[in-house]
C-alpha cells in the first residue's frame, strides 16, 4: 500500500496516519453561557511570510491556553513550519524567524495537526483575528484539507467596545499593552505576543464581567450591536 493517500484534484498528500489523525480532530465547540471563568480559550498569534492572505505562508504558531480564570503556563503551543521555498524578505526583519529555523521546522501537516489536536474544540482569541483566520484557514485546507470552523473573537475588537474610556479606537497590539501597562517580552514573535494577548484578554475579560457580559454568548451579542453602531457611524 503506497505511504500517501492522494486527494483528487490539486489536494494534499496525507500520510494514513496522518488521515486518521485528522479524522479524530473534535468538532468546534458552540458558543454558549458558561461563565468565562469556566471557559477554556485558546490564544492564537501567527507569523507569516508576509501580509497577503492569497499568496504568503504562515510560518510559525503560537498558543496559550486561558483556563479557569487564568493563563495556564502548562499548555502552551509553540512550532515552526518548514517552508522549502521561502526567501528572504523585508517581513524577515520583522518577526526574525531565520532561514535555517524555517529549513529545519516541522513539517506542515504535522505541525497544523498537532495544532488542531492541541486547540481540541475550543474557541480562539487573536489580535487582528481576521488575518490570523484566514491565514490558518488556508494553511488548513491546502495542507490537510480541512475546513476551520471554530469561532475567532479579535481582542482588537472587543478592548475599544469595552474600554471606550481609553479613546484607542484603531489601536494596535502594543497601543493597548501600553494603556494597561503590560510588558512585552518580545513583539512579533508568535508565543510572545501570543502570551500578551493573553494577559490583555483576561483584563478585558474582568471589565466584561463588570458590564454583565460573562459569556461569550454575551460577547457575541454585545459586539453584534457594537459593529452595528460602528457601521452607521461610519455611514
Amino acid at each position: 500500500m503506497s505511504k500517501f493517500t492522494w486527494f483528487t484534484g490539486r489536494g494534499p498528500a496525507l500520510t494514513h496516519q496522518q488521515l486518521e489523525r485528522r479524522r479524530q480532530l473534535l468538532p468546534a465547540a458552540a458558543l454558549n453561557a458558561q461563565p468565562l471563568r469556566e471557559q477554556r480559550l485558546v490564544v492564537l498569534d501567527l507569523e507569516t511570510s508576509g501580509l497577503d492572505m492569497k499568496r504568503d505562508q504562515v510560518l510559525s504558531i503560537g498558543a496559550v491556553v486561558i483556563e479557569h480564570g487564568g493563563i495556564n503556563l502548562s499548555q502552551q503551543f509553540e512550532c515552526t513550519l518548514q517552508r522549502p521555498d521561502h526567501q528572504v524578505s523585508a517581513s524577515t526583519l520583522i518577526h526574525g524567524i531565520a532561514p535555517s529555523a524555517i529549513a529545519n521546522g516541522i513539517e506542515p501537516a504535522e505541525g497544523l495537526l498537532a495544532f488542531m489536536e492541541f486547540l481540541g474544540d475550543s474557541p480562539l482569541l487573536a489580535f487582528h483575528a481576521g488575518f490570523d483566520q484566514r491565514m490558518l484557514a488556508r494553511a488548513l485546507k491546502q495542507t490537510l484539507g480541512y475546513r476551520l470552523q471554530h469561532r475567532f473573537f479579535d481582542v482588537a475588537e472587543l478592548a475599544p467596545m469595552l474600554c471606550p474610556q481609553a479613546d484607542i479606537r484603531h489601536g494596535g497590539l502594543d497601543d493597548w499593552t501600553r494603556y494597561f501597562g503590560l510588558h512585552v517580552q518580545q513583539r512579533h514573535h508568535a508565543s510572545a505576543d501570543a502570551l500578551v494577548t493573553a494577559e490583555l484578554a483576561l483584563i478585558l475579560f474582568s471589565k466584561a464581567r463588570s458590564q454583565q457580559l460573562d459569556s461569550l454568548q454575551a460577547l457575541e451579542q454585545q459586539l453584534n450591536g457594537y459593529r452595528r453602531r460602528q457601521h452607521a457611524h461610519s455611514l
